[in-house]
């Protein structure tokens, strides 16, 4: 290939994978705190939805964006309530959120579909940075959700790895009991990182519905909310590492249009199945270079917490 072309794949794996890397930070956040979200899915659906419904009604995408955030903040809502609140099964409480928001998503949606979106996020390129030859053109030629995407990875990490309030966030994800003990509100630290982790999961759908491709289609998050728990496994839940993961999975993502750009004859099933043989490949080659540097999960990740069995 060209390298204006390979510049334009990585450029556009940049924007495919920035759901993805929405979804990876709040996951990376929820689980942190030792709750594992598998309704990541059905959130996204929720609020790309959302964003869509209210961007139509309201001619205005920022206002779209926030009742996004919203509506995958209740959905996460409900989903500590069962987990943190009444100890459900984390697992089930996960994938009941994403089958429902799946069904809640096509029933908000039914109407929307073919409906063109005059309010979009679109391309603002940042002065001078852009102009950089080559990375210029890949990370700064795109809308402002990307550019809060970049934000957020050094917002996160800083959060998690230099602030008193990370390490006790992180305390409540390795020993909740011994965390209770000095005095941090497990139950309140968990709240707020679900609740968190939802609402960016609300705006990675949102993403979807309003910037990566305006329009509302069921189902169009197409397991990207999976990719995204997986990223959790493949960053090490760290966010710089699901930057790296999320900008990977995009590309590979884009590939295949570019692959029949180029002419190569490869059956359009296959090329939609790329992302997730690539999912099971990088998990496998994770996981086992975590047991080989004793590079593990949140020690309490799934369990639930209960004061009186301290």
């Amino acid at each position: 290939m060209e390298t204006s072309m390979w510049i334009s794949l990585l450029a556009t794996g940049v924007i495919a994978g920035t759901p993805i890397l929405f979804a990876a930070l709040g996951e990376i956040l929820t689980e942190r705190a030792g709750i594992l979200n598998l309704g990541v899915e059905g959130m996204m659906l929720v609020g790309a939805v959302t964003g869509f419904l209210v961007t139509h009604s309201a001619q205005n995408e920022w206002i779209g964006l926030a009742m996004a955030t919203v509506a995958g903040g209740l959905m996460a809502l409900i989903h500590a309530f069962l987990c943190i609140t009444l100890r459900a099964n984390q697992v089930v409480s996960g994938l009941a959120l994403t089958i429902f928001g799946s069904g809640l998503s096509g029933y908000l949606g039914k109407n929307l579909i073919g409906v063109p979106l005059a309010n979009t996020f679109k391309p603002v390129p940042i002065p001078g940075l852009s102009e950089i030859p080559v990375i210029g053109e890949i990370l700064f030629k795109h809308d402002v959700l990307v550019y809060i995407s970049y934000a957020l990875i050094a917002l996160i990490w800083f959060f998690l790895f230099r602030t008193k309030a990370g390490l006790e966030l992180r305390a409540v994800g390795e020993n909740p009991a011994a965390a209770d003990a000095a005095g941090i509100n497990v139950f309140a630290t968990r709240y707020a990182c679900v609740i968190a982790g939802g609402m960016l999961a609300g705006i990675a759908g949102a993403y979807l519905s309003l910037a990566y491709a305006p329009s509302w289609l069921e189902n169009m998050t197409a397991g990207r909310g999976w990719i995204a728990v997986a990223l959790v496994i493949f960053g090490m839940w760290n966010p710089v590492r699901a930057f790296f993961g999320s900008f990977f999975f995009g590309t590979i993502d884009v590939l295949g249009f570019t692959m029949q750009t180029l002419g190569i004859q490869i059956p359009s099933f296959f090329l939609k199945m790329l992302p997730y043989v690539f999912t099971i490949v990088v998990l496998i080659v994770v996981t086992r270079e975590t047991k080989t540097r004793r590079v593990a999960s949140p020690e309490a990740l799934g369990l639930s917490y209960n004061r009186e069995e301290r």
